[in-house]
């Protein structure tokens, strides 16, 4: 069994408490699913968020949607000043079977121009 790092970010519309849970449970959600995993699978889970989001730890998230074991870890990412606004990145620790080339990243909304060549 190997460990792979998937990476994955979403774009939320405003710094609102439920927006941030909203967006980040959907980028956990369709990380796990693309990439056929569970939360067993999960080693550790890193978060960072803009630093114009500042309503909720992302993690919490995670939390709700069942990783209640897993480590995580929340950060705010560099200001550099042209960078993409309202930004929840993760970097998620697995164990899986996958080639690293058959690793799905994942980029939701706005963040899908992050990283277009690795988007799914």
């Amino acid at each position: 069994m190997a460990v792979r790092a998937i990476r994955g970010a979403v774009q939320v519309d405003a710094n609102e408490r439920d927006q941030v849970l909203e967006a980040t449970a959907e980028l956990v959600s369709e990380v796990m699913e693309r990439n056929g995993l569970t939360t067993d699978d999960v080693i550790s889970v890193l978060f960072t968020a803009t630093p114009d989001l500042t309503c909720e730890f992302p993690a919490l998230a995670a939390r709700e949607v069942g990783f209640s074991d897993v480590p995580l870890m929340c950060a705010t990412e560099i200001a550099v000043p042209h960078a993409l606004p309202r930004v929840v990145r993760l970097m998620a620790h697995v164990e899986t079977e996958r080639p690293r080339s058959e690793v799905q990243h994942v980029y939701l909304r706005g963040a899908q121009a992050l990283r277009l060549d690795i988007a799914q």
